[in-house]
């Protein structure tokens, strides 16, 4: 795959980079590990002055930066500059957060001194999605460079330029030459990176494929990595929940990012005493939804990020349908340039259908009634995906039982799947490993390290006045 800006509104190219050379990957390596031997060793505090900064830029550019998230991956120019946002918001967590998240822990053991250190592994390979080309990254190199350790960033070869944005922005927020750098290289490159020895360790977001590739060539090396891999996340609503607001906000959590986004609600659990109701709600809004050129205001979806997913989604539409599903709305292209799919919903899906499944990146939801309770928690858990999860109901029996029942990661009542600084996110089952975000993502990535100090023993020993 080229690595090169296509927008995915017209087709059109833009630009093409030429991959890093091995030489020229052994000189970034070289630097990323001249850079940690004295990073690691600056104060917290100035590692997250940095990080400080960074948000600063974010917050100053977000129109720059969500203009051109727009133009490499297709998303709405209003959630591209939100995005920009939350990133600033990331930057200034860790920043306040890092020296409390990372400080010595005294452990009262009868020693003189006895304390658990956090340490920074070194540089660390990122491979990151083209979907939320800004804040995948901000969410790894926030904590990773407040930690100490140093950032090597392989981002999806559709988004080079948001790459090459990223690094400059922590040049110009002041970290060291090297502390955080972009390598333009393909995924058959990624390998040797991985196994190169100044690289300690690796975090992926990404497809089941990408993460058994990596997960499997660092097992080899002995190198830690954190995985957060694809979802099909269930969105459960029972007879008791408020039915306006769910369907307003089911719609929204299946289109946001025009459906490409990981914890986008794909699976609709719904009772069948109002299974006809949201139907006829929710598609309703999904027919309203604007489709068109994603730097107008108005536009809610915009292009796939590529022809090739666009393919695909439609791929797993019409396998569908030959397997029984039937189609409510949409279920085509759109015809003209960009790659464009209309918002579809889909009935009459048996567990085994594609649609349920497979995970469906695009504007794509598939609606499922069950019995009961004990109905709806084995549905949404009859998946090899574990990553988010939503129910809406305001009975609190049935409110415990989500809560603790449902195999995800993130449990949402009530409301939409996200992710936030303050949280842990990251899935069970195939979703993957780890977690990014909060006090826990933070030390995924150093030495947990155990000091017990104890006086030297003197007995035996002469001893002089």
């Amino acid at each position: 795959m080229p690595i090169e800006t296509v927008n995915p509104a017209t087709g059109e190219s833009i630009k093409r980079f030429t991959p890093l050379t091995d030489a020229e990957i052994d000189e970034r390596l070289a630097i990323a590990e001249r850079t940690f031997a004295s990073w690691r060793r600056a104060p917290i505090r100035t590692r997250a002055e940095v990080v400080a900064r960074a948000g600063d830029l974010l917050e100053q550019r977000k129109l720059e930066y969500g203009r051109l998230m727009t133009l490499e991956m297709g998303k709405p120019l209003k959630a591209a500059i939100d995005e920009a946002a939350k990133c600033a918001t990331a930057c200034r967590y860790y920043a306040e957060n890092a020296e409390k998240f990372l400080s010595d822990e005294a452990v009262d053991a009868g020693d003189v001194r006895s304390f658990i250190a956090f340490e920074p592994l070194g540089p660390v390979l990122a491979v990151m999605p083209w979907n939320f080309p800004f804040w995948q990254v901000i969410r790894f190199a926030a904590p990773a460079l407040a930690a100490g350790n140093v950032g090597l960033l392989k981002h999806s070869s559709n988004v080079p330029q948001c790459a090459l944005a990223l690094e400059q922005l922590f040049v110009e927020a002041g970290a060291p030459g090297g502390a955080f750098q972009t390598l333009l290289i393909g995924s058959p490159a990624v390998q040797r990176v991985l196994e190169d020895d100044r690289v300690a360790a690796a975090t992926l977001t990404g497809s089941e494929g990408a993460g058994r590739s990596i997960a499997s060539i660092a097992g080899k090396a002995i190198k830690k990595t954190v995985l957060e891999l694809g979802g099909s996340d269930p969105f459960v609503v029972m007879p008791s929940a408020n039915l306006d607001a769910a369907i307003a906000t089911a719609v929204t959590a299946r289109t946001i990012n025009n459906g490409q986004s990981c914890i986008a609600a794909k699976r609709f659990i719904v009772a069948e005493v109002i299974a006809d109701a949201f139907t006829t709600g929710f598609v309703e809004r999904m027919r309203s939804l604007v489709v068109g050129d994603p730097m107008d205001e108005q536009t809610n979806i915009g292009p796939l990020a590529t022809a090739q997913i666009r393919d695909d989604l439609d791929d797993q539409v019409q396998r569908s349908v030959a397997a029984g599903a039937r189609l409510v709305t949409g279920g085509k292209r759109r015809e003209g340039a960009g790659f464009y799919y209309q918002p579809t919903v889909m009935i009459d899906a048996t567990r085994q259908t594609p649609v349920f499944r497979e995970e469906t990146f695009g504007p794509l939801a598939v609606i499922t009634p069950v019995r009961d309770l004990d109905d709806a928690i084995d549905t949404a858990n009859d998946s090899r995906f574990g990553l988010g999860a939503a129910a809406w109901t305001t009975d609190a029996a049935e409110i415990e039982r989500f809560a603790r029942d449902l195999a995800a990661g993130s449990v949402f009542i009530n409301g939409m799947v996200a992710s936030d600084p303050r949280f842990p996110f990251g899935g069970v089952k195939k979703s993957g490993y780890g977690r990014e975000l909060s006090e826990f993502g933070i030390r995924e990535f150093v030495n947990v390290k155990t000091v017990r100090i104890q006086k030297p023993k003197t007995e035996g020993h002469a001893t002089t006045e």
